[in-house]
């Protein structure tokens, strides 16, 4: 006597990997969406992403309503709305803690001085700033060269955490 699957039994095998491959393929587009809008906590690894020989630097003149990504010293790409001029930059000192860094000079093309609002670059190896960025009472700390920027909800818990990573690396 022969064994074998039922039409039914076929049917019903393709319906759920059906519904599980929709289920997928939403799920990557949902991913893909939320990784192309550009907030502070992905900064770094959006400029990390793009291809380049030397630098590339996100540059944000006057009030920080726009901001471009210069790749290599060209100017690549406009972000609207990604900051405000609220915001502000910390570098860690070991003698004072974390002390708010001055802005950055930039001359545009016309060689006149423009305001800096804020700046954040990556190097030809990946590394970037630094720094803790502080934007509506929230601090993005980008210090970490291997991990993600961590985001703390007080100055607090930047200084505890530099603190225990001091204590940590010092043993």
């Amino acid at each position: 006597m022969k064994r074998a699957f039922s039409l039914i039994e076929l049917l019903i095998v393709i319906m759920i990997i059906g519904i599980v491959y929709t289920l997928a393929i939403s799920k990557f587009q949902k991913i893909g969406e939320k990784s192309s809008t550009l907030t502070l906590e992905n900064l770094k690894e959006k400029l990390q992403s793009f291809t380049h020989e030397k630098s590339v630097k996100l540059l944000c003149l006057d009030d920080c309503s726009s901001c471009d990504i210069f790749v290599d010293g060209e100017k690549n790409e406009k972000i609207e709305d990604l900051l405000d001029d609220s915001v502000k930059v910390y570098r860690y000192e070991l003698s004072y803690g974390f002390v708010e860094s001055a802005k950055d000079i930039y001359f545009n093309v016309d060689d006149v001085e423009e305001d800096v609002c804020f700046s954040y670059e990556v190097d030809s190896n990946g590394v970037g700033n630094q720094v803790l960025v502080e934007l509506k009472n929230h601090f993005y700390d980008f210090s970490s060269y291997l991990n993600e920027t961590t985001v703390y909800d007080s100055m607090q818990e930047a200084i505890e955490a530099r603190e225990n990573l001091r204590t940590e690396v010092m043993k």
